[in-house]
């Protein structure tokens, strides 16, 4: 990033009835200058003034500790005479163009925190329902004859329906129609299921992604799509 600082002279003043203290038959000239900082979003003027002697024969400036009690008066009184800056701050081309970058970018995070939420549609909030009776749902299920031993596993592929609720229990019916290896739905039997149904808990629900497991931990259900 850019950045300097130089000194900015203000005033110069002969300083004739004062002696110098480094040779006395030089004379001194008094310089008061401002610090300006220059950087790519900004230009900074310091508050305050300061000055500097030089020797007007030898061009070198002389030392502050070798500054006399009447040289010290006379800086500080000129010092205080110096004409105000242009400017303290202010924003360069980029600064401004930063500065309105920023305050767009506040404008638009307050907007998207006061503005009202979306409200869901209502396939959104359909899908956000508890499963209730009478809801057909597409999926898979897998029945283990050991909890935890995928040897012997029954799968199968097709459409369920709850067919009662009570309390945090869904009795739920398989088709009688279910394939054995993953099939399109439309080509599966959505309106027959057994008779018998099997008591699951919901354990998971992200829209229609649900997955019910029964008690004993040996069936488990995945229902991806809903009727």
């Amino acid at each position: 990033m850019f950045f300097a600082i130089s000194k900015i002279e203000q005033a110069t003043h002969h300083a004739d009835g004062l002696q110098n203290p480094q040779n006395s038959s030089n004379p001194m000239v008094l310089a008061v200058y401002r610090t300006l900082m220059r950087t790519a979003v900004c230009s900074v003027y310091s508050k305050k003034a300061f000055g500097e002697f030089w020797d007007g024969t030898a061009r070198k400036t002389i030392p502050k500790g070798r500054w006399t009690p009447e040289m010290k008066t006379f800086a500080r009184q000129k010092v205080a005479e110096a004409p105000r800056p242009p400017f303290i701050f202010k924003l360069t081309v980029a600064g401004w163009i930063f500065v309105l970058l920023v305050v767009a970018f506040f404008g638009f995070m307050t907007y998207n925190n006061m503005k009202p939420p979306i409200p869901p549609s209502a396939k959104t909030a359909a899908m956000e329902k508890a499963p209730a009776a009478g809801d057909i749902f597409f999926g898979h299920f897998e029945t283990y004859k050991e909890k935890g031993n995928p040897l012997g596993i029954k799968t199968g592929y097709g459409w369920f329906r709850v067919n009662e609720v009570t309390g945090e229990d869904f009795y739920i019916a398989k088709g009688k129609e279910m394939s054995k290896t993953h099939k399109p739905k439309d080509q599966l039997n959505s309106s027959n299921f057994e008779t018998e149904h099997m008591p699951l808990k919901l354990l998971e629900q992200t829209g229609y992604n649900l997955r019910f497991k029964s008690d004993d931990g040996l069936t488990e259900v995945y229902i991806t799509d809903k009727k």
